[in-house]
C-alpha cells in the first residue's frame, strides 16, 4: 500500500518545479520588456487660413497652371541631432539623447517635408523635386541649412538656418539667415510644437522671397529689363551680353520673437 504514495511524490515535485520556472521566465520576460517609444512629427507647419483652405478641400494640381513652381532640396541639419531620437539641451556643452522620445523620420526629413508642405499651400504651386518639369514654367530652388537646432524642454526651441531661393534658369540667387527661437512649456509635446512654430515663421520668410524673387524675375519685367538693359550691369558670355537679374532684399519677419534675416 506504500508504493503508490511514493510515486505521486515526484509528481508533486514535477508540477512544483514547472508552476515556478513559467512564473520565473514570465517575470524574466516582464523585467526585460522596454518601455513604449513616442514619436514626434513637425507636420504641417502652414498658418491657420492655409491649413483651412486645405481642410476645405482646396488642393493644387497640374491643372491650376500655377505662375511658378518650388524644388525643396533636402535641409541638412547638425550631425548631433542627425538622428531618429530627440536631443535635448541639459546646459550649455551638454546633451541628452531621448532612447522613447523619437522623431517620426530623421529630422532633416521632417524639416524638408513640412516645408514644403508650407510653401506649396501658401504660394498655390507645386514641388518638383525629384521630378520633371515643364521648361516654360519658372522654376524656384529652395536651399536650406540648419546650423542649429536646439531643443530646450520648459525654455525654448530655436532654429537657426541659412537658406537661398534661386532662379533655376537664371543667375539670380537670394541668400538669406533666420534665427528663430520660440518659447515652450513643460513636456516634449511643447518642444515639438515650438519647432514647429519656428519653422512655420521661417517658412513665412521663403513663400515672400520666392514671390519677391517672381517679381523681380527677367521674364515678369521683360519691359523694364530692356528699357535699362544699356545701363544695367552686365557680363559677356560668348560674345553675348548677359544682363545681371535684380535680387531682391531678404523678407523681414513681422512676426513677434527673435529673429534675424540677412
Amino acid at each position: 500500500m506504500m508504493f503508490p504514495r511514493l510515486l505521486s511524490r515526484p509528481r508533486t515535485r514535477a508540477r512544483g518545479a514547472l508552476g515556478g520556472g513559467a512564473l520565473a521566465a514570465a517575470l524574466a520576460l516582464a523585467a526585460c520588456a522596454s518601455p513604449t517609444s513616442r514619436f514626434y512629427t513637425l507636420g504641417d507647419v502652414s498658418g491657420p487660413a492655409t491649413a483651412a483652405a486645405a481642410a476645405s478641400g482646396v488642393r493644387t494640381s497640374a491643372a491650376t497652371s500655377p505662375a511658378w513652381l518650388i524644388e525643396v532640396a533636402p535641409i541638412d541639419v547638425p550631425p548631433q541631432v542627425a538622428k531618429t531620437q530627440l536631443v535635448v539641451q541639459s546646459g550649455p556643452t551638454q546633451v541628452k539623447v531621448l532612447e522613447q522620445e523619437r522623431w517620426a523620420s530623421l529630422p532633416g526629413d521632417e524639416l524638408r517635408r513640412a516645408l514644403s508642405t508650407s510653401l506649396t499651400q501658401q504660394l498655390n504651386t507645386i514641388d518638383v523635386y525629384g521630378t520633371a518639369y515643364s521648361d516654360t514654367t519658372p522654376v524656384y530652388r529652395v536651399s536650406m541649412n540648419v546650423q542649429r537646432f536646439e531643443s530646450w524642454p520648459g525654455s525654448h526651441a530655436l532654429i537657426d538656418a541659412v537658406w537661398s531661393v534661386r532662379a533655376v534658369r537664371n543667375t539670380a540667387v537670394m541668400t538669406c539667415r533666420s534665427v528663430v527661437s520660440e518659447s515652450v512649456g513643460s513636456g516634449y509635446d511643447s518642444l515639438v510644437d515650438g519647432h514647429r512654430r519656428a519653422l512655420q515663421r521661417i517658412s513665412a520668410q521663403v513663400a515672400a522671397a520666392v514671390q519677391a524673387m517672381a517679381a523681380a524675375s527677367p521674364a515678369a519685367s521683360a519691359t523694364a529689363a530692356s528699357a535699362t538693359a544699356a545701363s544695367a550691369p552686365s557680363a559677356s558670355q560668348g560674345g553675348k551680353r548677359v544682363v545681371r537679374a535684380a535680387v531682391p532684399a531678404c523678407p523681414a519677419d513681422m512676426s513677434a520673437g527673435s529673429v534675424a534675416a540677412g
